[in-house]
């Protein structure tokens, strides 16, 4: 003897995705069994237009069925595309940060220079050669100026990236959290679906 889980877990598997299709494969051969024993002509042209629209149906719910995994396919297609988008994304983010380590890497090294500078300018100040000081040291300011323009440059640049990082990881964990909420809705719809038959065939 089968259990009550065995039996609805057999006419899921023949109802497929719950739409009824056990029931009108039944009522099908009921029609058909009914059409062969038809004593009159009447009654067996009222079975044979009851087989054709059992067989309407059964044709609509395959058709159904058929576009439904349609759709789910390029759902699929379409996730893929995204999940490759943004491992891409990622990877660019990642070469943009190593480059705007060199980049900081670069600016350290100019501010050591720049320091550098500043002490050779010290120096410079007690040379004899007044008129050659000034013009050293004014080359040296323009240099400075020069280099504290591109530390300020590396920093908002880094600092763009840093924003444009944490938006793309924002994106990732919208995504990731769309997924699941559409992954427990498919789930509570397939429970709410499977009680309501259950139901009804009590």
């Amino acid at each position: 003897s089968f259990s009550a889980d065995e039996v609805i877990r057999k006419r899921l598997l023949i109802d497929g995705d719950g739409a009824g299709d056990d029931r009108r494969i039944n009522l099908l051969v009921k029609s058909f069994i009914k059409w062969c024993n038809s004593g009159s002509q009447e009654e067996g042209y009222f079975q044979y237009q009851r087989m054709l629209s059992t067989l309407s149906q059964c044709e609509f719910s395959m058709g159904k069925t058929l576009l439904v995994y349609d759709m789910n396919l390029r759902e699929m297609e379409n996730y893929e595309k995204i999940y490759k988008d943004i491992e891409s994304s990622i990877a660019a983010a990642h070469e943009k940060i190593s480059e705007c380590k060199k980049q900081i890497l670069q600016a350290k090294r100019i501010r050591k220079n720049r320091q550098e500078y500043d002490a050779l300018a010290k120096v410079i100040q007690h040379h004899p050669d007044r008129h050659e000081t000034l013009k050293q040291l004014e080359a040296l300011g323009k240099e400075l100026q020069h280099l504290s323009h591109i530390k300020e440059n590396v920093e908002d640049k880094l600092e763009l990236r840093r924003k444009q990082f944490h938006v793309l990881l924002s994106t990732i964990h919208e995504l990731q959290q769309t997924l699941e909420n559409d992954e427990k809705l498919s789930e509570a719809e397939e429970s709410q679906e499977t009680q309501m038959e259950t139901e009804a065939k009590q």
